[in-house]
């Protein structure tokens, strides 16, 4: 009875000491030699790990080495072939979107070239933005929602934000309406998630807008769960410790008027039905609305910017469903209290802080950010835009964007939230 229950003890300890070598492992392996990122579709989820059982010795170590097998097998794969990244249908390249007259008009291209020669670190930028973002996420007295959670609390579904590149150790939180759509096409050439008739792109305006957005083509942290079950919290973190991370922000009040703009004064079948026909119904008093944006807009019935308003400080809103990506606030997307960002840049300083960033990620030699996306939506717009909203709504909006403001070191609008 004695040696069972000491067989059974060995057996215990022999597992948990095995479990610990793994963590010790995988805490301890480098990006150069260790890369997670397997390219689509996606691998066989993989076996959870083995308990000890009233098996013989070498059945239970067997398992544990079928375990270490299948875990660790797709790391040792640096080259993946390029059947296992994602073939993408053959058309012709192309360095720059085609635009509609109307979409000119409102997204607002720049594709003037521009040299941004600064140093490391022009001015200690970006210390001072991290050492504002950490002070503030310390400092007790400055509150939000979310805020005190840890990151194990956050859902896999508020992690499909992060962008993961295992062959060079980058993640990208992306922000939709902040130069997002380029940041994408970066991580893709890094990555080498997309072929282009077998090839990896190489050059990031090659790759078309529509498989930019394509979820498919990125491995972001919610995907992690399906992938390696319940070690995938573990693997996040040892990511978010070795890795470089990075997003990038814009002022608040601009980037709401930049989607305004997008999402509802271009003709968006999606978000027509999703989102303007409820807005003009509730807070236009219309009805009997056409089932196309076309006809929508033919027929002069248009979403306002007030409407736009009421509709985000409707409390009504969130209880059916989380912000749409493209106005919910940055800490809210991108956890910068759970996450120690190691690079903030701004769209206001765009060009400078994308070659900063390449450079810090020993890439600049690789590819060059492409030529600066100039929306024209510019914060001097503000005044002219909220001119029409009730202060009221104004003071509101602003709280509800606050933390954004704060965190990221946008002056509070002082001028549109007084008479």
């Amino acid at each position: 009875m004695t040696k069972t229950r000491l067989f059974r003890l060995w057996l215990v300890l022999g597992s948990v000491f095995m479990v610990f070598l793994i963590i010790v492992y995988w805490d301890n392996v480098g990006t150069a030699h260790f890369y997670l990122h397997t390219s689509f579709p996606r691998p066989h989820p993989l076996a959870p790990l083995p308990t000890p059982t009233h098996g013989a010795e070498k059945e239970f170590m067997s398992d544990v080495d079928a375990f270490l097998q299948k875990l660790l097998g797709s790391s040792l794969k640096q080259n993946a072939p390029s059947g296992k990244r994602t073939e993408q249908p053959s058309m012709p390249a192309s360095n720059r979107p085609v635009l509609s007259n109307a979409e000119e008009s409102v997204r607002g291209y720049d594709w003037s070239t521009r040299d941004a020669q600064q140093g490391p670190d022009p001015g200690g930028q970006q210390a001072e933005r991290r050492s504002v973002l950490r002070g503030l996420c310390a400092n007790a007295s400055f509150v939000f929602p979310t805020k005190e959670r840890s990151f194990d609390d956050i859902p896999n579904y508020e992690l499909n934000h992060l962008i993961v590149d295992d062959r060079h150790g980058v993640i990208y939180c992306y922000v939709p309406k902040v130069a997002c759509t380029n940041w994408k096409r970066v991580m893709i050439v890094l990555s080498e998630s997309l072929l282009d008739r077998g090839t990896p792109y190489r050059d990031p305006l090659d790759i078309p807008r529509e498989y930019v957005h394509n979820s498919s083509t990125h491995l972001t942290f919610n995907k992690f769960w399906r992938r390696y079950g319940k070690f995938s919290r573990h693997l996040m973190k040892i990511k978010l410790k070795k890795y470089t991370k990075f997003l990038f922000v814009r002022d608040p009040f601009v980037r709401l008027i930049s989607a305004f703009r997008s999402k509802f004064q271009l003709e968006n079948e999606e978000f027509y039905r999703k989102f303007a026909v409820p807005m003009l119904k509730m807070y236009a008093n219309r009805s009997g609305l056409p089932a196309s944006v076309s006809e929508a807009f033919s027929a002069g019935l248009k979403v306002s910017f007030a409407n736009f308003i009421q509709y985000l400080l409707d409390p009504r809103t969130e209880k059916l469903a989380p912000f749409n990506e493209h106005w919910r606030q940055v800490h809210r997307l991108c956890h910068p209290c759970q996450i120690d960002y190691d690079f903030v840049g701004k769209l206001e300083t765009l060009d400078q802080d994308a070659a900063q960033l390449l450079r810090l990620l020993k890439v600049d030699k690789l590819l060059h950010f492409p030529p600066s996306y100039r929306n024209r939506t510019a914060s001097s717009w503000e005044e002219d835009w909220f001119a029409t909203i009730p202060l009221a709504w104004r003071q509101q909006l602003y709280k509800l964007y606050e933390a954004d403001f704060v965190l990221f070191g946008y002056p509070k609008p002082e001028n549109l939230l007084r008479d």
